[in-house]
């Protein structure tokens, strides 16, 4: 699968800078939570993974044509997802040359986000990906597969995909709530070390994301 190749046709630098943004969509869900998770994210790839993302993240909407300058673009939120018409076609297109979108429950959006992910590639199954999957081997190991950082419904935490030619271009994390994880310390007063697992997870998630 060639990585956004008309958009490197036109800007070779987009995919170097390493770009990420907060997705936004509509139906009332709060999209904009958890403000502080993806810049803190970026630190810390920046300082342990040798990243280069910028130090302010954007936000891009679903159906906005400059979703197709971001290699990664994070979504969140409690509540309902509506994806238009639009933005079903301009989503699928992102993912399908290349891009990456990465979906974690804040809470909430479970039957939401399942049901636009079908209309998006109704022909496709959400898979859980197994612990021994590389995304989970690298650059941090997590050898029990993805981490619980908050308590959701007492279920334990899984990571679903939607897989094209082998590669994943959507993973979807439930009741882990790594975003939480990634928030500025006063916000949830997670313990350091469950902070610092949420990070890696991410890191790794990213990692994944620009080398595959």
């Amino acid at each position: 699968m060639k990585k956004l190749h008309y958009i490197l046709l036109l800007s070779p630098a987009l995919l170097l800078a390493q770009e990420i943004a907060v997705l936004k969509y509509s139906g009332g869900g709060d999209w904009y939570g958890n403000p502080t998770a993806l810049p803190n994210l970026a630190k810390f790839c920046n300082q342990n993974i040798n990243t280069k993302i910028p130090a302010k993240t954007a936000t891009v909407e679903v159906g906005s044509p400059d979703l197709f300058s971001y290699a990664f673009v994070h979504m969140t939120g409690h509540g309902n997802v509506v994806f238009s018409d639009n933005d079903v076609i301009n989503l699928r297109n992102y993912l399908t040359s290349g891009g990456f979108l990465h979906v974690d429950d804040n809470y909430g959006m479970d039957k939401y986000i399942r049901r636009e992910l079908k209309r998006i590639f109704p022909d496709k199954e959400l898979v859980e990906v197994p612990a021994n999957h590389k995304i989970f081997q690298g650059p941090f190991l997590f050898s029990g597969g993805l981490p619980k950082i908050h308590e959701h419904d007492n279920q334990r935490p899984q990571a679903f995909a939607i897989i094209l030619e082998g590669r994943i271009v959507c993973l979807y994390t439930v009741e882990t709530d790594l975003g939480d994880g990634w928030e500025d310390q006063e916000v949830h007063n997670d313990p350091r070390e469950v902070r610092e697992k949420a990070l890696k997870m991410g890191a790794n998630i990213l990692h994944y994301a620009f080398t595959n």
